[in-house]
């Protein structure tokens, strides 16, 4: 192994878990990712070391996964071109560097890269073109039209950091405790039980006809796809997991968990097609299980 493969950032040991804790953040930005909330939502979380298992079935940036950081980690989405980039960042971040070290920032290399097919493309190559558009595609979006298709404008960043390979070796290293699988959330929840803890970030209900950020895979996750969430819920409420879900503050999701603990809590919208529709915003945590 030569030295540059060898930095990665600070080890700390971490004896509620027994285990090395490596200090990293997501590699890829993620429209509703959970970076700058997770402070928030730590008062929240259960002492990991009280937890068998950690599930988190949609997976986006992976923000609380980083954080937690729990040696048995279960993680998935049903983006599978997201699931493929986890697993190479994963298991060949080396050679994923390589390739994300012969992009560059320049609007006609962009829309070349993003009209490449990707199945004509190695995984690896997969790979570094999902991370190259989005550090440089416009406010970091990931969307897809109908036939799954990227299309989001370049972006016009003067100097984007294409390839950070120190975060990038950092998450390969934290990825190594983890399973990573592209399933839809009920398949994916469907072994967990007592002692485990799910973290459920879902596509967010759309407070209004014109905000929702579905589109990140061809199909969309509508209203009878939050329902069917929270059915999901209430049997691992039943099971007797500890559960934690985000959601959006509407009407809805408040009827639909109801009979659960809602936590209010203020979070910055960083990703909107205009300015304006960003800044402070009304979230809801919601909790199945009292804190020790």
């Amino acid at each position: 192994m030569s030295d540059t493969q060898t930095k990665v950032p600070q080890l700390s040991y971490d004896a509620t878990l027994n285990h090395q804790r490596i200090e990293t953040k997501p590699f890829i930005k993620w429209a509703g990712g959970k970076r700058r909330l997770v402070p928030v939502f730590s008062p929240h979380f259960p002492p990991m070391r009280t937890v068998g298992r950690y599930f988190e079935p949609f997976l986006g940036g992976g923000a609380v996964f980083f954080h937690l950081q729990h040696p048995k980690s279960i993680l998935s989405d049903s983006n599978a071109t997201l699931v493929e980039l986890y697993q190479i960042v994963r298991d060949n971040v080396e050679e994923l560097i390589g390739k994300l070290e012969e992009h560059t920032n320049d609007k006609r290399y962009y829309y070349n890269v993003r009209s490449q097919n990707p199945k004509a493309l190695s995984a690896v190559e997969r790979a570094a073109r999902f991370i190259f558009l989005n550090k440089t595609c416009y406010n970091g979006l990931y969307r897809v039209n109908s036939k799954g298709s990227f299309n989001v404008p370049f972006g016009h960043y003067k100097n984007p950091q294409i390839c950070d390979a120190e975060r990038l070796r950092a998450a390969s290293a934290v990825l190594q405790i983890s399973t990573i699988s592209a399933v839809d959330f009920e398949e994916a929840l469907s072994e967990a039980g007592a002692q485990d803890f799910v973290y459920c970030d879902p596509p967010y209900h759309p407070l209004n006809e014109t905000s929702s950020f579905t589109s990140y895979t061809a199909g969309k996750f509508d209203a009878d796809d939050q329902r069917r969430l929270a059915r999901v819920y209430r049997e691992l409420d039943r099971r007797n997991c500890r559960v934690m879900l985000s959601n959006s503050d509407t009407p809805l999701i408040r009827e639909l968990y109801q009979d659960f603990q809602i936590i209010e809590v203020q979070a910055n919208r960083a990703i909107n097609s205009k300015a304006n529709g960003r800044g402070k915003i009304t979230e809801l945590l919601v909790i199945n299980y009292g804190l020790e």
